[in-house]
């Protein structure tokens, strides 16, 4: 009998609902290089930075789920080819990120933060790209790794998954 171990990867995507051009172009990118490596994307399925992301990933070939805060299919960005309707509004982000090996954190603010503390609490890599960074007691926190681009962060993610 086949080993049942799933050995697809996930990696989430999180990011502003609102996001600037230099937020997007960079999603997209995640996106697409996520797509190009067979990674699964996972997001909260809406606008902005999750748009962008599935955008990438979707006009390459790759798989994308969106875990939506509210009732309806019909709320997802076009580009989420597996909607997962929630109904729990911003609680979702806990889904968000249990439902990944990494998360690759672009621009963002506090539900964005509240997805990377959830990551870390439960030893989640994270990469950051122009996000959040964190300290603790006036000293920087190293748990958070930044990354200069695209590239960098979904290599720096699955090296950590790996």
């Amino acid at each position: 009998m086949p080993s049942m171990k799933n050995k697809h990867i996930f990696v989430a995507v999180i990011g502003a609902s609102k996001a600037t051009s230099e937020e997007a172009r960079l999603a997209e990118e995640v996106g697409k290089e996520l797509a190009l490596r067979q990674v699964t994307l996972v997001c909260g399925g809406m606008g902005g930075v999750m748009e962008a992301a599935c955008r990438g990933a979707s006009l390459n070939g790759g798989l994308t789920i969106g875990i939506l805060p509210g009732n309806s299919r019909e709320e997802a960005n076009p580009y989420v080819q597996i909607p997962i309707v929630s109904s729990i509004g911003f609680a979702r982000n806990i889904m968000v990120v249990k439902s990944a090996q990494a998360v690759i954190a672009i621009g963002g603010a506090y539900g964005t933060l509240s997805e990377i503390a959830y990551a870390l609490q439960i030893e989640l890599p994270v990469i950051a790209l122009n996000s959040w960074s964190m300290s603790q007691n006036g000293k920087s926190d190293s748990a958070v790794i930044k990354a200069e681009n695209a590239l960098e962060a979904v290599t720096k993610a699955l090296d950590l998954i790996n």
